[in-house]
Parts: C-alpha cells; structure tokens; sequence
C-alpha cells in the first residue's frame, strides 16, 4: 500500500489491482458528528424525563445518572449503528461516509468497539477538539480511535454505477433470475470488498494472463461462499463472468435490477412475463 499527501488513499493488492478511497476531512466528519449528537442527546433527554418522573433521586445523584448514561448512550449508539450498517451512523448515512479498515479489509466488531470508546478522548476538551487536530496532522485524517483501531473514514464515491455500466452493459446476467441469493450477497460482502472486485474487472485488460485467472478465481471463490446460485445460473459462467454478474448485481440499483427482473427464463428456456 502506498499514500499520498492528498485526500485519496490508495490501497494495491497483492494481485496488482489498486483502488482508491476518497478520505473524509474533518469538517464533513464534524457535521456528520453533529447529527449524532442531536440523536445522542434526544435519547438521553427522553430518559432523563422518565428518570425524573419517578422523583425517588436526589439532585446530585440524578445528575450523576443523567451523565453516566449520556456515556453509555453515545458509546453504545456509535457502536450498534456503526455495526449494523456497516461504519456508518445516521450522521454518516447522511453525509455519505463510512469507517472501513485502513487496509481495505472487513471491518471487524472489535474496531468499532475500539473507536467507539476512544471518543471520550477524542472529545476532549470540548467540540472533538483532540480528535479534529488529530485528523488535520494526521495522513489518513485519522482521530485517535481510528489510529487504535486501524480504520478510516472514507468518502462514498459516486461514479460506481457509471463504472458498472462500462463492464455490464449489453450483458445478461443471469443472477437477475434469484433476487433473494442478489439480496443475501449484498448484506454479506463488504463495500470495499464489492469495490476491490469491480476495480478488479475495470483493469482485468491490464493484468498479466496467470494473475488474471488467478485473481478472479480468488474473488468468485468467495463470492460463492456467501450466496451459492443454483446451477443453472451459473453453468458455463467463467470466474471472471461470475464476478461480473455479482459486481453489477451489488452495485446496481434496485429499482433498475428489479425492472430488469420482470423477464425470468424456465427450466426449459422459456420466457415468462
């Protein structure tokens, strides 16, 4: 892997396939944050209303309760949301973010956790001041948590479905037929996993013959570990073919494959309305 002194991460594979991740700066991280602290600091009032509905505490007790679980509450938002879809909370769905590994690996449980319970240092002293600065000085606009945890925070990049119309166009791609086995592989692979494979099948011209084969071999393996297709949706299909249906059905949207769903083939090869 290499860097460079701008916005964008490159990551090379073992295979010679590069990709590049568009890093988010920390004033979009700050506005993502922002949002977060909205939904944090709603939930934690709406608790802190019950809490004193009882009128069982006193004063200094209730406020002390009333700061352990503004804690417990922002610590376990970040973590559940951040797990749930995949490094993004509301703020960064919103804003179009996502915290991946710095290596372009599955983002596991354990980083999340990591860098969910940095925060408390990264806030410090006040408005994530320690976590802004560390963003600005460090290359991969990293804070604290992401430096312990080993993830970024990445821009999500707009032109991937202009880039699946290149590969696919013209083509038919019979994992259309199979739309629960098309939804179970998008939950299962991860979106730099999908974005490997299709930087993969954009420089495929470009690879040495054996590396080719070798590579796409690889990623269909694991394609196929998540979702196994029946065989009549992928006789004949090469490696390379196979991961082209699956990339195009990732990143495709929904409403185009659904429509481009309605002509389903028989057993036999017959067309059914």
């Amino acid at each position: 892997m290499r860097e460079e002194k701008t916005n964008t991460l490159i990551i090379e594979t073992p295979e010679g396939i590069s990709f590049s991740l568009l890093l988010a700066g920390p004033t979009t991280r700050f506005f993502a944050w922002a949002i977060d602290l909205a939904c944090i600091t709603a939930v934690t009032s709406t608790l802190s209303a019950l809490l004193s509905t009882l009128g069982l505490l006193s004063r200094d007790v209730a406020m002390a309760i009333v700061i352990l679980m503004y804690f417990s509450v922002s610590i376990s938002y970040g973590i559940l949301t951040e797990w749930h879809w995949r490094g993004q909370t509301l703020g960064k769905r919103l804003f179009k973010l996502r915290v991946v590994d710095e290596q372009g690996l599955r983002l596991q449980f354990s980083q999340i956790v990591i860098r969910n319970l940095l925060r408390a240092v990264d806030a410090m002293p006040f408005l994530y001041l320690v976590g802004g600065v560390s963003c600005l000085v460090t290359r991969r606009a990293q804070r604290l948590g992401d430096y312990a945890a080993n993830t970024i925070v990445i821009r999500s990049r707009p032109s991937l479905e202009l880039d699946i119309e290149t590969i696919a166009a013209g083509k038919y791609n019979s994992f259309r037929d199979y739309p629960h086995l098309v939804a179970r592989l998008r939950q299962d692979v991860p979106a730099q996993e999908a974005a490997i494979a299709l930087q993969a099948l954009l420089r495929r011209e470009g690879l040495d013959p054996d590396a080719r084969v070798a590579l796409f071999r690889d990623i269909a393996s694991h394609f196929r570990s998540l979702a196994a297709f029946p065989e009549e949706a992928t006789f004949g299909l090469t490696d390379e073919q196979y991961v082209r249906n699956a990339v195009e059905s990732l990143f495709q949207s929904r409403d185009k494959t659904s429509s481009q769903s309605e002509l389903t083939h028989d057993r036999h090869g017959d067309i059914i309305l």
